[in-house]
């Protein structure tokens, strides 16, 4: 751990860290959960603790009672090993194999130009330390179960497929919550839509009469965010502004002078898109115009989103003919042109841009009963060219079932209208909120008693696992909190170092009320 400046921090907060790198060591991108799975059985079996896992490889770690607790219930600390992985344009790291450096700055710690993973890996820490230090008799718990599941980023698919038995108990503390001093009792459902739009393709012979030239139109430096936690902040989609510059530059130039080559953006369903790329080729004669019209795009840009997205770039730049794309991790690489290139048909860009210009981005309805609570909402998440067809991911959330499915069909007849066709991949549900919950009654006491504050009680527009265990386990009494962690599923996320000792207080203190 790098650190700038040494703070003060309680013992456990430091183990708790200590843990937090080592799983930071290992790579767990969502859907890529093997090894962390591994890494966990492992550190269970080495301290003699049962574990087993699922055929998803969802985790359960069996910390039995320490004396006195014998005849507590059960007690289920409950969090998930996956994480998104952001980075900054200019970073090299590969998620797939590098560790993440934890920098120490302060009262925080983030990554070196990465998505950190606090979300949730910092469950697991809390997770690990505490059943490791009720087997060293640090302090008394009831019996514990550790339940770790995979692939929470992407569509819940671990909560989803837990299987019947696979845990015993019946109060579930769930970690992944990113406010401390912030009690949740109730999130969003949600539904994901993925877009498929055909492309017909045309030859551009771009050495006839060496008209054209091929150019990167980028859109960078935006701030993102977790797109349910942040969406009605008004902070830019890069997506958007990429169709809104290339309409632009259509519109100056005239469509026959610049001709789409290739569109991409956005990472995952569940991130503001904070990157876009096209590649044009550009008539010779109209450079500059389109610089002009780039220039004062980006001064538009900019003046929009001059709170929001302060570091905007909005870049033109000529590239080599020979170019490899790169876009996210992936690189796609393209056979050395001849005199020909592929390029969209007219019919196809037009389409495409006037479908992400007219599809719809964040918040759609306020909570009527919540003041404050986004109700429903949708995020253009991401676009990706194909070999045939333009594909595009959109996310929809509601904590109102009948918003969600209105939101969802507006977003298919707006893609039928360009020729588009629509899935819907299975949603999940809302959790609904039991404000007179005995566990919530139990934690808003033991809170206030510990810290001599009383905690917030929130509903959020989020999609949490609780909903999911929820509505299978109808008994099972629930509630959300965690360490405040700023920015998540961006490459400035970042954890309050503080705010993980409270967490560890409240936890030990809410433990003795069981003996």
């Amino acid at each position: 751990m790098k650190k700038q400046k040494l703070i003060s921090m309680h013992p456990k907060t430091q183990q708790i860290l200590e843990v937090f790198e080592e799983i930071n060591k290992i790579p767990r991108r969502s859907k890529h959960e093997e090894q962390i799975s591994i890494w966990l059985q492992e550190w269970s079996r080495s301290r003699g603790f049962e574990v087993k896992a699922d055929s998803l490889n969802n985790m359960l770690i069996k910390a039995p009672a320490t004396a006195g607790y014998e005849n507590s219930p059960t007690l289920i600390l409950q969090g998930h090993m996956d994480m998104v992985c952001e980075k900054c344009k200019d970073s090299g790291h590969d998620f797939s194999r590098d560790p993440i450096r934890c920098i120490c700055d302060r009262d925080w710690m983030r990554g070196d130009g990465t998505s950190i993973g606090a979300d949730d890996g910092i469950a697991l820490a809390l997770g690990l330390v505490l059943a490791e230090a009720g087997k060293k008799r640090e302090i008394g718990h009831p019996p514990l179960e550790l339940l770790f599941t995979v692939d929470e980023e992407t569509g819940l698919t671990g909560a989803r497929g837990l299987e019947a038995g696979f845990f015993e108990g019946k109060i579930l503390l769930n970690l992944d919550s990113e406010k401390e001093g912030v009690f949740v009792i109730g999130c969003a459902g949600g539904q994901n839509s993925l877009i498929t739009l055909p492309v017909e393709w045309e030859e551009l012979d771009f050495k006839k009469e060496n008209a054209y030239r091929f150019f990167r139109l980028s859109v960078e430096g935006l701030e993102g965010g977790h797109s349910g936690v942040e969406i009605n902040k008004q902070r830019a989609n890069g997506i958007q502004l990429l169709s809104l510059a290339l309409a632009g530059l259509r519109e100056k130039l005239g469509e026959e002078n610049i001709r789409l080559v290739l569109l991409n953006g956005g990472s995952v369903h569940n991130a503001i898109p904070t990157t876009a790329e096209a590649f044009v080729a550009l008539n010779k004669d109209t450079l500059e115009k389109a610089e002009e019209a780039v220039s004062g795009l980006r001064k538009a840009f900019k003046a929009e989103y001059s709170k929001t997205d302060p570091e905007l770039i909005l870049n033109l730049e000529e590239i080599d003919k020979e170019i490899i794309f790169e876009v996210a991790e992936d690189k796609i690489p393209r056979e050395e042109m001849s005199s020909r290139v592929r390029v969209f048909s007219a019919g196809t860009e037009e389409k495409l841009i006037e479908l992400i210009m007219g599809l719809p981005h964040g918040v759609y309805r306020m909570s009527e009963t919540i003041q404050g609570l986004v109700e429903t909402s949708n995020n253009l998440a991401t676009v990706r060219t194909a070999e045939n067809e333009v594909m595009i991911v959109s996310s929809q959330r509601s904590s109102n079932n009948l918003r969600l499915a209105e939101i969802s069909r507006k977003v298919e007849a707006v893609a039928k209208l360009a020729g588009a066709w629509v899935e819907h991949e299975p949603g999940y549900p809302a959790w609904e909120p039991d404000p007179k919950s005995e566990l919530l009654s139990k934690c808003k006491q033991v809170y206030t008693e510990t810290f001599e504050e009383e905690p917030e009680i929130k509903v959020i527009h989020a999609g949490l696992e609780c909903g999911i265990i929820g509505s299978v386990h109808e008994d099972m009494e629930m509630i959300s909190f965690g360490p405040t962690i700023k920015d998540a599923h961006c490459p400035s996320e970042r954890i309050f170092i503080p705010s993980i000792e409270k967490v560890w207080i409240f936890l030990e203190n809410l433990f003795k009320t069981y003996c």
